[in-house]
């Protein structure tokens, strides 16, 4: 479990560094302290959970690590390079992509364009040869479409290609907005929710898709969901938060049965709040005196 003295994002007898490290990252907004000192270290290849209650400060922590929001103090390190204060374009180029809570496709835009168009980070081309397609610039566009084709298939969409974005269902729309990420070649990849809204047995295939996304991708992943049954089964490590503050972190069974995390999603327990006073007690000894009756003073 955590304990304040230990630095999550610095483990000793490691030399690798890790995939992305958060070190004491805070933020805060006026006076309300959205997240206070977070740290995280996430390996290469890794799947790890970030959880908490509703408003406990997940996609804000998601939203400092892709620059989103610059961090009031605190480091954040992409394998080793300190990107904090970089633009997302910067932190999308050096590795690190991410799916939203509320999917943010280009909904006018074809299924296979929405790929094309995230994969664009990765090209050499500049306006010069783009404007008379040269050779460079032919060959980039090959590759972004067969890249492409490939991760729509993967995420089993690619019968969709040809359509718009913002006609697909609900699932196909999750699962094309991970095909966006990915394009951009990623490291590590944030997942927000990935199966929020979905049915049963939409969330048994996401399940397993995520699963292979780090073996096929060789990505490591950070995942928020409020799905406690994917977390636990998925996850190798997962770290808690609660109003902006890391109340646990550690294997899921352990964080399952910390006191902390069961008080934040369940509340304090019956039998630890202090009982209203019995009709029966004495009289409180320090009370005022009713005052009399009028015409008896």
């Amino acid at each position: 479990m955590t304990g304040p003295e230990r630095d999550p994002a610095s483990t000793p007898g490691t030399t690798a560094a890790p995939a992305l490290a958060a070190r004491k990252l805070s933020l805060s907004f006026g006076g309300l302290k959205a997240v206070c000192e977070f740290s995280l270290a996430l390996p290469a290849g890794a799947l790890y959970g970030l959880i908490g209650p509703n408003g406990a400060g997940k996609t804000t922590v998601f939203n400092l690590l892709t620059g989103v929001y610059r961090p009031d103090a605190g480091d954040i390190e992409l394998a080793g390079q300190r990107i904090n204060g970089k633009k997302p374009s910067h932190i999308a180029r050096a590795g690190m992509a991410r799916t939203f809570q509320n999917i943010r496709l280009f909904g006018e835009l074809s299924v296979i364009d929405n790929v094309r168009t995230a994969a664009g980070v990765r090209t050499r081309s500049g306006l010069f040869r783009t404007l008379f397609r040269t050779p460079l610039h032919v060959a980039e566009e090959r590759a972004i479409t067969e890249r492409s084709l490939e991760l729509l298939d993967v995420l089993k969409v690619g019968h969709r290609r040809d359509e718009q974005a913002k006609s697909l269902p609900y699932g196909d729309q999750r699962r094309l907005e991970i095909a966006r990420a990915l394009a951009t070649e990623p490291r590590v990849l944030l997942l927000d929710e990935p199966v929020a809204g979905m049915n049963t047995q939409e969330k048994r295939e996401m399940r397993g898709l995520i699963q292979s996304l780090r073996e096929q991708f060789g990505v490591a992943i950070l995942l928020i969901e409020h799905d406690m049954g994917l977390v636990m089964d998925i996850c190798e490590q997962i770290t808690v938060i609660d109003h902006g503050v890391t109340i646990a972190s550690g294997a899921p069974k352990a964080v399952q049965d910390d006191p902390a995390v069961i008080e934040a999603y369940l509340g304090v327990p019956d039998d630890e709040v202090d009982p209203p006073p019995s009709p029966d007690a004495a009289p409180r000894t320090d009370a005022p005196e009713p005052a009399a009756p009028a015409g008896e003073a």
